[in-house]
């Protein structure tokens, strides 16, 4: 467990390192770096940060003692897949027909997913002249 969450947040930070190349124009704005933790299925008070003393997470427990932490958040669907649309686009899932965790064959039918339409949260930072990168599924 340990060795897949440090592999993990290697992971994350490399991708960072990679995508996070920023302007110099940029720099001088002094636009802060914006990073989102979704981990499916991670119950309130699994990490240190949250009082677990059983499993440590110092890496994790490092950003929020850094950083701005928000510990009331509340997902939007009860599974993964449509939940995930809510955070990036914003929206309820529900308003934009993503209402269901398509999996097996319906992953191939057409209209499955998140419509191409809708504007997901790295598309407004572009616009704002930020850098985006994605770990994980």
């Amino acid at each position: 467990m340990r060795h897949r969450l440090a592999k993990l947040i290697c992971q994350f930070a490399l991708s960072f390192t990679a995508f996070g190349q920023t302007r110099a124009a940029d720099r001088s704005l002094g636009k802060p770096n914006i990073v989102i933790l979704l981990a499916d299925d991670l119950g309130y008070r699994e990490l240190g940060c949250q009082g677990n003393t059983e499993i440590p997470t110092p890496h994790i427990d490092s950003i929020a003692g850094n950083g701005v932490r928000f510990t009331n958040g509340y997902v939007t669907a009860p599974f993964c897949s449509a939940s995930r649309a809510g955070l990036i686009t914003g929206r309820y899932q529900t308003r934009f027909g993503y209402e269901s965790n398509p999996i097996g064959h319906r992953n191939e039918l057409p209209g499955v997913g998140l419509p191409q339409g809708e504007e997901t949260l790295a598309e407004r930072l572009r616009q704002a002249g930020y850098v985006s990168g994605l770990i994980g599924k």
